[in-house]
């Protein structure tokens, strides 16, 4: 039987177990898909972790994830433009792509270009989703100074490749270890700690424009106090933030569509994106893999096999 990621009750990653459950069936409009590669997310976490139950309650036995990428197993009745064997990208939001054998919607499915390896394929649709989103909510264009906090993790390092596309001038903050990525995609960086205001002051001129939070840790109110409008602040992390300041939370549901998945993944196999990829682990090692997520200081994804 194949296997998937389930867990039977609110915690920390020893909940999560690897066990056997029937093939899924396909329905009319669903396409099964055999899974290579699909990415965790620190969201997931919060999930699991029951801390987000009044937004999203788990129902137990709950499964996880939603990024995938694999190849066509089977066809749902109605379903055209398909066929078994295909290469493919795609997303659930039925928690379910840590699995080997998923069930999606065809019209979350877009094909696999052939330049886009299978772990950053696996990777695309959250962190893509988000980082596609947050851009779009904050506007920038020509000479703008955007910020963009956590910009070396799995939204964030797709985020400030977005930012510069548009023009901008793109202050990533991060640890000095990811300042030579950063600096090789025409990105500022600029280091976290004590008097990280002062140096995004002196690396923009003086005037942010706008502002991405990808971290949380207070820096939505570090944008207001450096003179960033609310409108053009946008966290994807900081949800009390929201409602206190009137700054957007705009992130993976905001752009959560095949067709935002398919024009990411041709900017990949253009070559004119990059989805760093921290580290595989196979499905079993579930549990070692979240551990590295939650410690929040990943460059990059970190993918499962199943």
């Amino acid at each position: 039987m194949p296997l998937a990621v389930r867990f039977e009750e609110y915690g920390d990653v020893d909940v999560l177990n690897v066990v056997e459950v029937p093939r899924p069936v396909p329905g009319a409009g669903e396409v099964l898909v055999q899974v290579v590669a699909a990415a965790i997310n620190p969201g997931e976490a919060v999930i699991r972790t029951g801390v987000a139950h009044a937004i999203f309650p788990a129902t137990f036995p709950c499964g996880q994830g939603s990024d995938l990428t694999g190849l066509v197993a089977e066809l749902g009745d109605g379903v055209s433009g398909w066929s078994v064997g295909e290469e493919v990208i795609g997303f659930t939001d039925r928690r379910a792509s840590h699995a080997e054998y998923v069930i999606v919607e065809a019209g979350n499915l877009v094909r696999k270009p052939d330049g886009v390896p299978w772990d950053v394929a696996g990777s695309l649709y959250v962190a893509g989703t988000t980082a596609y989103a947050a851009v779009r909510a904050v506007a920038p264009g020509p000479g703008d100074a955007v910020v963009v906090a956590g910009a070396a993790g799995g939204v964030g390092s797709i985020t400030v490749q977005l930012a510069r596309r548009t023009g901008a001038r793109v202050i990533g903050l991060a640890s000095k270890a990811n300042h030579d990525w950063l600096a090789s995609h025409g990105v500022t960086a600029v280091e976290y700690g004590p008097g990280v205001a002062e140096r995004i002051q002196e690396a923009c001129g003086g005037t942010v424009d706008a502002f991405i939070d990808a971290f949380g840790n207070g820096y939505v109110e570090m944008a207001l106090e450096l003179g960033v409008a609310p409108q053009r602040i946008d966290t994807i992390v900081d949800f009390g933030a929201v409602g206190k300041y009137g700054v957007k939370f705009e992130g993976n549901a905001a752009a959560a569509q095949a067709s935002v998945l398919a024009e990411l993944a041709a900017l990949v196999d253009a070559g004119e994106l990059e989805v760093p990829i921290a580290a595989a682990f196979p499905l079993a090692e579930v549990r070692e893999a979240y551990r590295e997520v939650e410690k929040r200081h990943t460059h990059g994804k970190i993918v499962l096999h199943p």
